[in-house]
């Protein structure tokens, strides 16, 4: 659940006559994307515009795999971001998004029996920092839903410090999972100076598991059963990290669902992850769960021929 929003992409810095490539993305999109490229039936709750341009973005929705019933159409703006990408992947973003149509989505349109039907709902930071009756969606969500997963996904453009703090606060009690970033995330919603210690206070506050990404360093997993660190997976090629976390997600969630366990669905996450960067745009590339499998496998292959090289060294 979250915002839709077109996006336009460009090689170049920002600038008049440069060229740029239309795309339709956001972090619920992305999610929903690999989540549904993972194998999960997966729908998508969001708010578009009731004209061609929303018929067009529901139209990406549906290509991608993902049901278009939950989707609401009521007169509005849709949303628009700029995104300038370097060839290192690195990004520079510009919003056009207040007052968004997307931004509209209430709690009214939190189905109650469907949201406690299905087997996760991931919402993020992002919705709750767009609105207050976005925000009110999602933290009824997080009451009704079955197994709730919450990506922090904080945007200091969008919403302060303190506002964002107070929805990890509250919503971690009721998380199933929550996926913060190391070490931005967590040094500034949950101050703390290391991976395990996010993890320890999230667990503290009453959340099931926990995995705290590090970028290219990997993935801190707590949960349970347990704590384990899980290497990350290098990209074959970097283009645009865009939706790399949220395939991460979206991935991690899909798997859970479909009954792998929480440490190979992370891994899965980190495959999916490290090849959506290959792609310009958060779903310009979407691997399939083929694919994912295939580079998550060769990852640990590779690892396990080094660990036995070293080991004979």
């Amino acid at each position: 659940m979250g915002e839709i929003l077109l996006e336009v992409a460009t090689d170049v810095p920002f600038g008049h006559g440069v060229p740029a490539q239309l795309g339709i993305s956001g972090d619920a999109l992305n999610v929903a994307a690999a989540a549904a490229a993972a194998g999960a039936r997966t729908a998508l709750l969001a708010v578009l515009p009731d004209d061609d341009l929303g018929q067009a973005v529901a139209a990406r929705i549906a290509e991608l795999g993902i049901s278009t019933e939950l989707l609401k159409f009521h007169p509005g703006q849709q949303g628009v971001y700029l995104v300038h990408c370097d060839p290192h992947g690195q990004r520079e973003f510009s919003y056009a998004r207040s007052g968004s149509v997307g931004s509209t989505l209430g709690p009214n349109d939190v189905d109650p029996d469907v949201f406690a039907a299905a087997g996760a709902v991931i919402a993020g930071g992002i919705a709750c920092a767009i609105s207050a009756s976005s925000r009110a969606a999602v933290f009824k969500a997080a009451e009704v839903a079955n197994r709730f997963v919450f990506d922090p996904n904080y945007r200091a453009r969008l919403t302060s410090v303190e506002d964002a703090t107070a929805a990890v606060v509250e919503l971690a009690p009721k998380a199933f999972l929550v996926t913060p970033s190391f070490p931005g995330e967590t040094s500034a919603l949950l101050a703390t100076s290391s991976p395990r210690e996010a993890a320890a206070k999230l667990r503290s506050l009453g959340t099931a598991n926990v995995a705290v990404t590090c970028g290219a360093e990997g993935i801190q997993l707590e949960s349970n059963t347990g704590s384990a660190w899980i290497e990350a997976i290098p990209a074959p090629a970097v283009v645009d990290q865009t939706g790399a976390g949220d395939a991460f997600v979206g991935t991690l969630t899909a798997r859970l669902v479909l009954g792998d366990g929480l440490a190979e669905a992370v891994r899965y996450g980190a495959a999916a992850a490290s090849l959506v960067v290959g792609g310009k745009g958060g779903t310009g590339f979407i691997p399939s769960f083929e694919q994912t499998r295939a580079h998550a496998l060769g990852a640990q292959t590779m690892a396990t021929g080094e660990g036995e090289l070293s080991s004979h060294a």
